[in-house]
């Protein structure tokens, strides 16, 4: 089934949509609003703060609905709003899917509203660097014999981390799922919006991501899954593995 096939607007409207350059200065506008305001972190899911784009959410449960994963592996926790996501997601939709969370500081509050959620049935936490070897092992054996498997990355946004994950988590991704990077928006705005970080224009997922496309052709990024969108924080960043 292709990713255009049962929707109510067709590809014409929404390219014609992108290439509105009106619409795109105001967007740009918009971006910068958005950041400023912290407007990811409007939104809970279940309970649970997620610090996501609605417009990306929902393009994610697109996703996730024609890939039906078997596992999920995110790095980057936070406080649990995109595990408890994409748990109830596999749960409405019948499977065994898992998810697996996995970031350098879980904190005890978040980590207790985690292991209490109803969701949690379908969580499994992993502490430490994303790209340490221990923690790749334990990835490594919670992914073995999955399949589809499905990789989201939002955690350290910086180049040189982002583009560790790519390497290390890209193999777990099976033909026909995705790697999503999100946060590649950095790249696309001004480096005054993101105060003392350690990442900024030239240093983020986008700049990782073109780096790792030139060397890996088992992914591409899928144009038509952005395109239709408005507004994400991920332009560059929904890869589909195609090998």
């Amino acid at each position: 089934m292709g990713f255009w096939d049962g929707y109510a607007n067709d590809r014409d409207t929404v390219l014609a949509m992108q290439a509105d350059r009106d619409l795109s200065d105001l967007r740009k506008q918009l971006y910068r609003a958005i950041v400023r305001y912290r407007y990811t972190y409007n939104f809970q899911w279940m309970g649970r703060p997620i610090i996501q784009l609605p417009e990306d959410m929902v393009t994610v449960q697109e996703i996730l609905w024609r890939v039906k994963p078997q596992l999920v592996i995110e790095t980057g926790v936070a406080h649990g709003g995109s595990l408890v996501y994409s748990a109830s997601l596999l749960e409405a939709m019948g499977t065994d899917g898992h998810v697996v969370g996995v970031d350098i500081d879980i904190r005890d509050h978040n980590r207790r509203a985690i292991e209490a959620h109803p969701m949690k049935k379908r969580i499994s936490l992993i502490q430490g660097s994303s790209v340490s070897e221990e923690v790749m092992g334990e990835v490594r054996e919670k992914a073995r014999g999955k399949s589809p498997v499905l990789v989201m990355l939002d955690s350290n946004h910086t180049h040189e981390h982002v583009a560790q994950e790519l390497e290390l988590y890209s193999p777990l991704v099976t033909q026909g799922s995705y790697l999503i990077v999100f946060d590649t928006l950095i790249e696309d705005l001004d480096d005054d919006l993101f105060g003392d970080r350690p990442w900024g224009k030239g240093n983020n997922p986008k700049t990782a991501v073109m780096e790792f496309l030139k060397k890996n052709d088992r992914f591409e990024v899928d144009r038509d899954v952005e395109g239709k969108m408005l507004f994400s924080v991920a332009p560059m960043g929904y890869l589909r593995c195609v090998k």
